[in-house]
Order: C-alpha cells, then structure tokens, then sequence
C-alpha cells in the first residue's frame, strides 16, 4: 500500500496498522491472519539483523564520555531486546522503555519523559536520534533535541521542527552533533 500510508504508522501503536490492513482486505482476511502474516513476513526478514551504520560508532562514543544511554520504543520489550543482542548491542543501554511501559505510545512523550525521570535531568539536557515522524514529535514534546536520522521507509517524510538531519549516522561524528547541538542553544 502506498508508502506515505504505511509511514504514518512507523514509530506508533501496531494495532492502528493492523486495523488499517484489516479494513483494506475487505473481509477477505481476520485480524488474526494478518497480525501472524506480519510476524512471519517480519522474522523472515530480519533473519541476520544489520544495525545500521555508526549506530554502534555513537554509543561507543557516548560511553567513553560518560554519558547515559536510554531507548524509548514503541515496540515490545521482548522485541526490542532480542534485536539488540542479536547486534549486541544490549550492553549500552542504561534504561529501556517500551510498550509495555506505558500507556500510550509515540506520538505521546510518556517513552520519553520515562527515560528523563529514570536519569533525573532536564529534558533539554538530552538528545533524542530518531527515525519516524511519530517518534520526532514524541522527542519534542517530552522537551528533547531531536536529531533525524531517517530510514528507507521515512527520508522522503517531512520532520518538522527537528534540530539536526542526517542521513547516515557515518556522516557526522557523535562529537560533532553534540557540537552542532549545544551551537543551537548557547
């Protein structure tokens, strides 16, 4: 289905996506079938995991400066650290909050302002990196600077009021979006 359709769930609530497919098939398939498609579709395509580029790069740097690490998702805990061991890269972070956390997902901050209450800082004392327009607008309304880094599914999408875009992580050293960061607000 068309991509702007499909990208408006990225980042948020499943069940919303799932009611939209439902809705398409026109009877023709249950909820049920379609939640067990997409799983299958889902593991089958994620067999061998990559992270993408300078993600690992950024929390490495991150950690040998000292700084706390938090995840907020909109996917399950179960889903989220199994992915990350599969890249190793469960290790980095002090805090994760997903789903299962909260009431409400992305767009809402509630992910996000668990990570900040965790940490005990000011939201503008932190930095959200994130891909979906949902998760943008989830970033700056719990307070956080928001850095874009958008994937195959979301470059064309327009972020609004982010403070950074990238298009690869491997374009700009951590150091130097810190820098670009902290330029904004002296």
């Amino acid at each position: 289905f068309p991509i702007a359709d499909y990208a408006s769930y990225i980042g948020t609530d499943s069940e919303a996506l799932y009611d939209y497919i439902l809705e398409k098939t026109n009877g023709q398939m249950t909820l049920e079938e379609i939640i067990e498609k997409s799983s299958s579709l889902h593991k089958e395509n994620l067999k061998s995991p990559v992270a993408r580029d300078g993600v690992e790069d950024y929390l490495k740097e991150a950690k040998n400066v000292g700084l706390k690490i938090g995840l907020a998702s909109s996917s399950d805990r179960n889903w989220v650290t199994f992915f990350l061991k599969e890249l190793n890269l469960l290790e980095y972070f002090d805090i994760i909050q997903t789903r299962d956390d909260v009431e409400n997902v992305k767009p809402d901050p509630s992910l996000y302002q668990n990570v900040i209450n965790f940490f005990g800082i000011e939201p503008s004392d932190a930095i959200a990196f994130e891909d979906s327009v949902n998760g943008s607008k989830a970033a700056l309304a719990a307070g956080l600077k928001c850095v874009i880094v958008p994937n195959k599914v979301t470059e064309n999408l327009p972020f609004e009021n982010i403070h950074l875009r990238l298009d690869s992580m491997k374009d700009k050293a951590f150091s130097d979006v810190i820098k670009v960061i902290e330029t904004l607000y002296v």
